[in-house]
């Protein structure tokens, strides 16, 4: 068991003070008191909520169907993203051509 006497209480008290300032005590006080009561009352719910007394979920059942995938034709998906792909590269060499080359800027 601890022993704690007057001079380590003293001690524990002194070492918060310098801690913490004694300006800075009443709120640090104050919001541990919230925070013990909001956890009070949680544990509080959480004892009230017993599941043993809830009733039993209840699901419905999910029908579902198979549906096979709609065609693709990726082929022809490759061969237009190509095309696109070209016709880009082709303007951007269009317009790096007719972009003047000036050392100055």
């Amino acid at each position: 068991m601890l022993g704690l006497g007057a001079p380590e209480i003293g001690l524990i008290i002194l070492a918060i003070l310098l801690l913490f300032g004694y300006k800075k005590l009443p709120d640090a006080s104050r919001s541990l008191g919230r925070s013990l009561r909001i956890f009070k009352g949680e544990m509080k719910g959480m004892k009230e909520d017993d599941v043993r007394s809830k009733d039993a979920a209840t699901t419905t059942p999910v029908q579902g169907q198979i549906v096979a995938p709609a065609a693709v034709d990726y082929e022809a998906e490759a061969r237009a993203a190509e095309l696109r792909a070209a016709e880009l590269r082709a303007r951007a060499a269009q317009e790096r051509a007719s972009t003047p080359v000036d050392g100055n800027r």
